[in-house]
């Protein structure tokens, strides 16, 4: 897709106009992306000034103002809605391996899929319990800003074709089941089964603004931290950390890291190589 290039001339100004229409978005929407980072905002919003026929930040601005029935159009832009089932296997396996049988000692289990765009990380975990015999006591808490998203989430329907890769995601994932088991195809979309769906909470929530809603034993939030800036990183990981039972898991994605941040301490490296972390008890 053809972007708007913002030249160095033209940084400046810019970078006004970023901060003034992230401002607008709080002030008439009440979504919060101040705290995002500004160079992903930026690339965002050039391919979003090319989909909205606007030459610059402020007619973006003011067409979000003054036509704000585009605005669910515009958070698919403003929100990353990049995710596949059971990406980067390697997380998946050390869950299993190392961190559900320590979740099997709990007579019931909460979940926290933060930031869960269009449910294909949910549901690779629901399966995960499902094949660990841990669902049926399981409650899973999906959440993301978008609501568009959330709803696709809700459908459980993704593109036929996508399932070939996504199965080969889930064998290296250490599978005890075939992927084909958990959703029915027809005319090109596979639906996911409603039994996965019965154990999952589907909810708005956003990171920025919100609070902690209830006492958890895992958080998964994977991919979304890096689109943060650091004081916003902080504030999500606080959310995590408030959340977290004592000894509950945390699971950042590949590229993420709370080595620079002031709730570092509240954790312990469990396994470093596949960024999960563990609550310390005494927090």
């Amino acid at each position: 897709m053809k972007t708007v290039a913002i030249t160095p001339r033209s940084t400046d100004i810019a970078d006004i106009e970023l901060r003034l229409l992230v401002e607008a978005i709080y002030l008439k929407f009440h979504y919060d992306f101040r705290g995002y980072a500004a160079a992903s905002l930026k690339r965002r919003m050039g391919t979003a000034m090319i989909r909205f026929g606007c030459e610059t930040l402020s007619q973006l601005q003011h067409r979000l103002l003054h036509e704000p029935a585009i605005f669910p159009a515009m958070l698919d832009y403003l929100t990353v809605q990049v995710s596949e089932m059971f990406r980067d296997p390697s997380y998946y396996q050390a869950l299993r391996d190392e961190v559900v049988p320590l979740l099997r000692t709990y007579p019931s289990l909460k979940v926290w899929v933060a930031g869960c765009s269009a449910g294909e990380e949910v549901y690779s975990l629901a399966i995960l319990l499902r094949e660990e015999g841990l669902l049926e006591r399981t409650l899973i808490y999906a959440t993301d800003i978008n609501i568009d998203a959330l709803k696709r989430a809700e459908n459980g329907v993704y593109a036929l074709d996508d399932m070939a890769h996504f199965t080969r995601n889930h064998q290296r994932s250490g599978a005890r089941s075939s992927l084909s088991e958990y959703y029915t195809a027809a005319y090109g979309r596979a639906v996911f089964d409603k039994s996965l769906k019965k154990h999952i909470v589907f909810s708005d929530h956003s990171l920025a603004t919100d609070s902690v809603f209830a006492e958890v034993h895992l958080v998964s939030c994977r991919n979304v931290l890096i689109y943060f800036d650091r004081a916003l990183q902080d504030r999500a990981l606080g959310l995590f950390s408030g959340a977290l039972c004592r000894k509950g898991f945390l699971g950042l994605g590949a590229k993420e890291s709370m080595r620079f941040s002031k709730h570092r301490d509240d954790f312990v490296d469990f396994i470093p190589q596949d960024k999960i972390f563990q609550r310390k008890g005494d927090v």
